[in-house]
């Protein structure tokens, strides 16, 4: 019985850092379906989100100024992106593309380090990482409160971002737009106004993401790693799938998790490093397209 109770406290603390994986990579996937870019340059805008959010704190704005001032900020990063590097490149090759936003990536950092320093902050959020006690029919797990707080934030914005997508006009002009682009621009949907908006709110996701993981293990540069994590989540879950990549989260986090604690002693430990990219393999030699993600044919 202990050992099922054990079993089922490092299931669900899998399950709930899936949730934040699946936060990550949802900007990831936003991007994707509207402009077929892969923004590489997503993990550095958790960075710089986040950091400057803090940065904003300790020149004084409180709490609740400092996260509409870094919302704002955010949201003008995404705009400036689409704008000043996206558009200009429209029509060219996915490895040029591709190759704009890893240069991107490492401005964004560049520039959060100049504007903020390189020093390891603390983000409190006001929940402190404890286990508390959950007890259903006799049955007693132990579960972080941060863990738990951090699960439902990013699963209801995950929730929150598939619903608008799926039933809202913006919704349907996105999916039209990662259709068929030319269609869409050719029965007055506005591409430009998309793309924007997308990048816009792939921004405010860094942040929120950022802010979740910041209060886990400190700010610093480390959270640039974090969108590594998310790449077996695309995979798994498909490029351009949300609900994709909410599944897929939670099938990695579980797996890292679940492998660290019961396979990870035979290889010295660390496993949980590399068992979500094994996976991710995995998929590649049987679903390259994912769980969710649409089979692409290609004419030759």
């Amino acid at each position: 019985m202990e050992d099922f109770r054990f079993f089922i406290e490092v299931l669900v603390g899998g399950l709930l850092s899936g949730l934040m994986y699946s936060l990550v990579a949802l900007g990831f996937v936003l991007i994707y379906k509207a402009s077929g870019v892969f923004n590489f340059a997503q993990g550095s805008m958790v960075f710089l989100a986040v950091l400057s959010f803090v940065g904003f704190m300790e020149l004084g704005l409180p709490f609740w100024a400092a996260l509409p001032v870094t919302i704002g900020m955010m949201v003008l990063v995404g705009m400036a992106t689409e704008r000043l590097v996206l558009r200009p490149l429209v029509g060219q090759s996915d490895t040029t593309l591709l190759m704009a936003t890893i240069g991107l990536a490492f401005i964004i950092e560049g520039v959060a380090q100049i504007a903020w320093g390189v020093d390891v902050r603390r983000l409190d959020l006001g929940i402190h990482d404890e286990p508390i006690m959950w007890l259903a029919d006799n049955f007693e797990i132990l579960i972080s409160q941060l863990d738990i707080a951090a699960g439902i934030v990013a699963g209801l914005m995950v929730v929150a971002l598939a619903l608008l997508f799926s039933r809202t006009k913006v919704g349907r002009g996105l999916r039209a737009v990662a259709d068929d682009p030319a269609a869409a621009l050719s029965i007055g949907i506005p591409l430009s106004h998309i793309w924007m908006l997308v990048w816009a709110t792939a921004g405010v996701v860094a942040l929120v993401a950022g802010m979740l993981w910041g209060a886990r293990s400190g700010v610093q540069f480390a959270l640039v790693l974090v969108a590594l994590k998310a790449l077996p989540v695309l995979i798994i879950g498909g490029f351009t799938s949300v609900p994709g990549v909410i599944v897929a989260g939670l099938i990695v986090g579980a797996t890292e998790k679940v492998a660290e604690v019961y396979i990870g002693p035979y290889f010295g430990g660390g496993i949980e490093g590399w068992a979500p990219y094994m996976l991710a393999v995995l998929f590649l030699l049987v679903r390259p397209e994912g769980l969710f993600g649409e089979k692409i044919i290609r004419r030759v």
